[in-house]
């Protein structure tokens, strides 16, 4: 799974995965199962009404609205993400940091008509090929990609820090921490991490400094590092 660095507003370097293209074209085909289910249950209850051609029509545009825009509706208020994406783990991020607004999403579906419709997903696929980042032609008008929120299971995910040789610690205030309290600490900067949420990381920051009275000018984003490291150096010399 390719990475990308995004920059937040606070000039914060933030590694994101990449969303799979399989992941993508699944999710994809969930929605397009959706909209095709949807429409056909729409026409079957207009023909059991029985009504004129004329509120037929009226009625069948309206019906078709959901449809018609999906993806631009769910992404605006389900954080990026389809029923197809929810299901694949996968979301709509702008690049730098921040959340996607209306005019992003709306602008990744108007290109749809170029990236999906009229060349089968060709273009799609050949752009985020090409540039590595996720992004088709919408995504790239638009300012966005598309990352997985699926975690890996590694050592990474325990509380244990793989540390070189020659660590050397800075704090060793850290040990006033339980286990059960450092990894829930981990786990939160991790996933605040992946989903380029500073402000979380901030508030650990905050907290640590608090509990631990240690004084220090590092970024928030590197101090709770440098805490979590430091609290596996002294739990594993023990």
């Amino acid at each position: 799974m390719d990475q990308f660095q995004i920059e937040t507003a606070q000039n914060i370097s933030i590694n994101q995965n990449v969303a799979h293209l399989g992941d993508r074209m699944l999710a994809y085909l969930i929605d397009s199962f959706i909209i095709v289910a949807y429409t056909i249950l729409m026409i079957l209850l207009l023909v059991m009404l029985e009504l004129d051609n004329r509120d037929l029509w009226a009625i069948y545009l309206l019906l078709g609205l959901p449809a018609f825009l999906y993806y631009v509706l769910l992404e605006t208020f389900n954080n990026g993400k389809t029923i197809g994406k929810s299901i694949m783990k996968i979301r709509v991020v702008k690049l730098d940091g921040s959340k996607p607004n209306f005019a992003s999403y709306f602008i990744r579906w108007i290109l749809r008509v170029l990236d999906v419709v009229l060349t089968s997903g060709g273009v799609a696929v050949l752009t985020i090929l090409i540039k590595g980042t996720g992004q088709r032609v919408g995504d790239l008008a638009a300012g966005t990609t598309v990352i997985s929120e699926k975690v890996k299971v590694t050592l990474k995910n325990t509380l244990l820090r793989e540390l070189p040789e020659d660590y050397k610690p800075q704090f060793p205030q850290v040990t006033v921490f339980k286990d059960r309290e450092m990894q829930t600490i981990k786990e939160m900067y991790d996933d605040a991490k992946r989903r380029g949420d500073h402000n979380v990381i901030v508030s650990l920051n905050n907290r640590v400094k608090e509990v631990t009275n240690i004084s220090s000018n590092m970024l928030a984003i590197d101090f709770v590092d440098v805490v979590i490291k430091d609290y596996n150096y002294y739990t594993q010399k023990l």
